[in-house]
């Protein structure tokens, strides 16, 4: 282990925290591999499709060429610190992606120029507009046949609503228009290092002053000065450009556009350079609002000398040890501290403080507001806590995690094994905000449940791989919900007398309540504010009326058709009845439970299975017998387009009959199409 190293605190006006965010296989990895080699933090280039990469350093990510875990590290540039969190692609960890933006100041958004905007693309877009994250564009494998820069201009428009001006043009000869300064940049030396600025060549300047003009008039909306200029077709100072520029992607009224190759060392230096032009330092990120113990809001400004506010982003395993992420938002945090868990009653001690570098780390003797940095000694934290100064409890917002929609029944191959194997699901739970690891109460099986196939298959060789663990896995079972059809009302009356010994306890009391649908996705209400209390006149007591409550809410914690979770369905307590001797809180409860069950019977329940978003793409000769296949499936086709000789078909279709369609998808076309699906909600299939 390296020694501490003493960290003065950063110039945060010379920070940037960005994340590289895209479609799986648009090239983001092989983009943060370039970006390493070229600003010095790494003295090789590592390469995807041999397993070198250097952000790829858990062995599934290596063997199968693709990222699962989002990966921190840091690099300089032209006096600057660059923090980067590479994300995956797929949409099975779309948690990294998640709490990755949570955090970040700017994001770096990844096209590929064959393919455009792509289904994951949409995802990371609106989880950057969650949290208003600035964002900027690269256009890569500019290199391919069928590359198109305008072609996915067009397409951020139209699919994402974006604003994506011009800054950079790749040009087929691998070299760069620098639309602001009006030079061509080339690319040269084994890798790309070698970069030489001249000036702009007779056959480019058609196309340079095309494009130009459109950056020309987006900067002008943002800059009313520089409005007058454009119009006037006046000289106008570089330096302006790039303000209106900055102003621009901060305010997120606008996307620069950059574009190259990664893979063949095209184009990123401008990148890079724009990086630090155009996206905000920490300091210029809006302040984050953050609520205390008594929900009053309180304005957290990044300021080192205020008390420790932080955010626990992801809890992660290194070298066997548990390790948490966290952002610092204001205050210092130090080895040997000792920090509140906000809203927990819990306080934790901090063992050590490191800098990460993807899969390495060094110790730090001190971190400040503005950095991303790794924990050691945490016990407890978890992915969305604030970490806080005893003394100035704040919460910060939640990182939310999706519900998992696919579990596989498990058991180790020895029984011997079982206590190990709840030991390493309980850290791969932590770790992991989107796993579950239960108990089926029907048929005792343990059941880990997860985003997807893809999802669960890189957790089970974990399991061998880290822990030595081999497990037998069943068939997968797709996860439901339950939701009713109609309005209904229902009561209940319990009229009982138990035996306590020598003694008989009467249990009486009536509940009545309504039931009704709710819109999807509109979650569940339950309403125990107004209710009639017979007889007339008389009142519950505190202990009563908390056991009508809890007993209505406790009726609505599984479906009537097969008790899976229910969702978008409002219950409202309308009547209770209660009597001289036997209304106890123990009565009444079992009564608003059970008149709750009686009223979602009576409503007709309904089983709500999760539907998946699809895209296929399949070359246009496949494209009848894909569709057919599809339909057998139950899939609902919303539309399809053809370019280039391959059909991209859109729609929905229920998970259960798209399991192991890869395969099948394969086979039909000889190997040449492919399929992305995404959550899109539970619904009737």
């Amino acid at each position: 282990m390296a020694k501490p190293k003493k960290l003065s605190p950063p110039n945060l006006d010379r920070v940037r925290n960005i994340g590289i965010a895209a479609h799986i296989d648009a090239g983001k990895t092989t983009l943060t591999e370039r970006v390493l080699f070229y600003t010095g933090a790494n003295h090789r280039i590592g390469e995807v499709h041999d397993g070198g990469a250097h952000m790829d350093y858990i062995a599934e990510e290596q063997e199968h060429g693709i990222t699962i875990s989002a990966a921190v590290t840091r690099c300089p540039w032209r006096e600057h610190l660059i923090q980067i969190v590479d994300t995956p692609g797929h949409v099975d960890f779309t948690i990294e992606v998640e709490r990755a933006m949570r955090v970040l100041d700017g994001a770096v958004i990844v096209l590929d120029a064959v393919r455009g905007v792509e289904p994951q693309t949409e995802t990371v877009w609106r989880q950057a507009n969650r949290f208003d994250v600035p964002r900027c564009i690269f256009i890569n494998k500019m290199d391919r046949p069928g590359a198109s820069y305008q072609r996915c201009i067009d397409s951020l428009e139209k699919r994402l609503g974006a604003s994506p001006v011009p800054v950079c043009l790749p040009l087929e000869d691998g070299s760069v228009l620098d639309l602001v300064e009006q030079t061509r940049i080339t690319f040269s030396g084994e890798h790309g290092e070698i970069v030489d600025v001249g000036p702009i060549r007779d056959e480019d300047a058609e196309v340079l002053q095309e494009y130009r003009e459109s950056m020309l008039l987006a900067c002008a909306e943002i800059d009313e000065e520089l409005e007058e200029l454009v119009f006037e077709e006046a000289e106008i100072p570089t330096e302006r450009i790039w303000s209106a520029l900055r102003a621009g992607t901060m305010a997120r009224q606008m996307n620069p556009l950059f574009g190259g190759s990664a893979l063949r060392n095209w184009g990123i230096q401008p990148l890079l350079d724009g990086v630090l032009k155009i996206m905000p330092a920490p300091l210029e990120r809006p302040a984050s609002i953050a609520t205390d113990l008594g929900g009053e809001e309180d304005i957290v400004e990044m300021d080192s000398a205020e008390p420790l506010v932080a955010l626990a982003f992801k809890v992660q395993l290194f070298e066997g040890r548990r390790h948490v992420f966290v952002r610092i938002y204001r205050g210092i945090l130090e080895p040997g501290m000792t920090v509140a868990l906000g809203g927990r009653e819990q306080t934790e001690r901090v063992a050590r403080v490191f800098d990460v570098n993807a899969g390495s780390k060094r110790r730090l003797d001190a971190a400040y507001a503005g950095q991303i940095v790794l924990l050691a000694g945490l016990r407890h934290a978890t992915t969305g806590d604030t970490l806080c100064d005893p003394e100035h409890e704040l919460l910060l917002e939640r990182i939310d995690t999706k519900e998992p929609v696919l579990g596989l029944a498990i058991e180790p191959e020895s029984t011997r094994d079982e206590s190990k194997m709840l030991e390493v699901m309980g850290k791969l739970c932590e770790e992991d905000p989107t796993l579950r690891f239960e108990e089926d109460p029907d048929t005792g099986q343990r059941v880990l449940k997860g985003m997807g196939e893809l999802h669960l298959q890189m957790i089970f060789e974990r399991v061998q791989r880290e822990y030595g663990l081999k497990l037998r896995v069943g068939k997968p079972t797709v996860m439901t919900r339950e939701t009713i059809s109609r309005s209904a009302e229902a009561s209940f009356k319990v009229d009982r007398v138990l035996k306590a010994g020598d003694k008989e306890i009467p249990l009486r009391a009536v509940v009545a309540v309504s039931v009704r649908p709710l819109p999807r996705d509109a979650g569940s209400e339950v309403d125990v504010e107004d209710y009639q209390i017979r007889p007339s006149g008389f009142s519950l007591n505190d202990e009563q009326r908390e056991a009508v409550e809890d007993g209505t809410r406790d009726g609505i914690t599984g479906g009537p058709v097969e008790g899976a979770p229910l969702q978008d369905v409002a219950v409202r307590l309308e009547r209770v009845t209660v009597f001289e001797e036997g209304s106890s809180a123990q009565a009444l409860r079992m009564a608003a439970a059970q008149a709750v069950r009686a009223a979602l019977v009576e409503a007709g329940g309904q089983v709500l299975r999760p539907l998946m978003q699809i895209e296929v793409v399949v070359p246009d000769e496949n494209l009848g017998t894909v569709l057919g296949d599809l339909q057998s499936r139950r899939a609902s086709i919303s539309g399809q387009e053809s370019e280039l000789g391959m059909s991209t078909i859109h729609g929905t279709c229920p998970l259960q009959a798209l399991l192991g369609y890869t395969t099948s998808l394969r086979s039909i076309t000889s190997g040449r199409g492919q399929f992305t699906m995404e959550f899109a909600r539970f619904d009737v299939a």
